[in-house]
């Protein structure tokens, strides 16, 4: 016996009753944030490695540890994609963005690809929507993309409450960072093996420990946030009173740093609580030297991204708008089989949803079947001519086999 063949750990199939709902989230994604100025890219798959190590920092878990990095097969080292941000920066430089009117606003969807432990919600290959504003540092900036992800969220139905903070600019950072490294090194002995080994390198993942131990120094350590200059306190009030004028509400959490390098200012994340332990949906914040890290010119940005499966998991209801099916075409005699697929043709070009019988079944299968699918009409084409039946009322009635696509067309609502 041959051994069934599965899909790698920590990847998924999307099969077919579960497209739906995600073609949901796509298309009010493309409303929401269409509707707001912003306009799709598309990125590749697999980008320079380089790219990553610069922009999200080569001391993060995602550069050390989680991404899927191999030879192109010419000497070059290229890495799956393992977040959007700095793909779509490099093609703001590659492709002198910079030179349109400001700020540019974008937003993708696609597959990224992460090599981390799976668990609920969060898979090795998983999908993503964002949304990128360059070129401006106005903090209605951070508000807007802020309250377009509430939008989205509520209108997939998903429950997620709102954390917020500020990372400063990068010299408030670093001055910071000085003294939580000092801070670590004194309770050293307390922490995990883990944060003890790059508490040089990243000292403010320490706050995303899950370690007890270290969650207990954590809970003493100086906040970044109590650090933040005058410049850098009033972009912060200015964003939250903007999110306040809109009653969407908002909770300040200073330990919130994320877990990219390239974040100044804003950070948020929204959670919800049906994810468990890892309740991230979405999130982001600014990143105002990243496009300058890159090679393009000084230029401010701010954005976020929510995964597609953390999102639906998130939804109190899947949202399922299923296409209804407008006619099914059954025929009596298999020679009828030519005329069936004519007319299903001619009413899809019509504007309308149609299928026909294509399994061979017995004419009371083909009844059964256009009910399971939930057809509206059936068209039955026989030795008679063409028989029409309302599905709902079980009316039926003679057309003729010419009139059968203007028949449904008048039948169905304002037609």
């Amino acid at each position: 016996m041959s051994e069934r063949t599965q899909a790698p750990r920590g990847t998924f199939d999307v099969l077919p009753d579960e497209e739906p709902a995600r073609e949901a989230i796509v298309r009010e994604a493309q409303r929401i944030l269409g509707s707001a100025g912003y306009r799709r890219i598309e990125t590749p798959i697999f980008e320079a490695t380089e790219l990553f190590a610069r922009s999200v920092g080569e001391a993060t878990d995602i550069v050390r540890k989680e991404m899927y990095t191999f030879d192109d097969g010419g000497g070059r080292s290229v890495t799956l994609r393992p977040e959007g941000t700095a793909p779509v920066c490099r093609a703001y430089v590659e492709h002198g963005m910079h030179k349109l009117a400001q700020p540019v606003k974008l937003w993708y969807l696609g597959p990224f690809f992460r090599r981390e432990a799976p668990q609920k919600g969060r898979y090795r290959e998983f999908f993503q929507v964002g949304a990128e504003a360059l070129g401006s540092d106005d903090p209605a900036v951070d508000a807007e993309l802020i309250l377009l992800l509430a939008d989205l969220l509520d209108a997939i139905g998903a429950s997620a409450r709102l954390r917020l903070s500020s990372l400063g600019t990068p010299d408030t950072r670093a001055a910071y960072r000085e003294r939580l490294t000092a801070y670590l090194r004194e309770h050293e002995d307390e922490l995990s093996p883990d944060v003890r080994e790059r508490i040089d390198l990243n000292p403010l993942r320490a706050f995303d420990a899950s370690d007890r131990g270290t969650q207990r120094v954590m809970a003493r350590a100086p906040r970044l946030f109590d650090a933040l200059n005058d410049d850098d306190r009033e972009h912060f009030e200015a964003v939250t009173a903007m999110l306040d004028d809109a009653d969407l509400r908002w909770e300040l959490d200073p330990s919130l740093v994320r877990g990219l390098d390239y974040y100044t200012r804003t950070v948020f994340e929204f959670e919800s609580p049906e994810l468990g332990a890892q309740s991230g949906v979405g999130g982001g914040g600014r990143y105002d030297g990243l496009v300058e890290k890159l090679g393009g010119p000084p230029t401010p940005g701010c954005g976020w991204a929510a995964g597609i499966e953390r999102m639906l998991l998130a939804a109190a209801a899947q949202p399922t708008p299923v296409d209804g099916v407008d006619l099914f075409v059954a025929f009596a005699k298999p020679h009828y089989r030519r005329e069936a697929m004519r007319i299903a043709n001619e009413v899809r070009q019509a504007g309308l949803h149609a299928q026909l019988e294509l399994a061979g079944r017995s004419l009371k299968g083909q009844l059964k079947q256009a009910d399971r699918i939930g057809a509206r009409y059936v068209a039955i084409l026989g030795d008679e001519g063409a028989q029409l039946k309302d599905m709902e009322s079980g009316e039926q009635h003679e057309v003729e086999v010419g009139a059968l696509p203007a028949a449904v067309l008048r039948q169905r609502p304002g037609g």
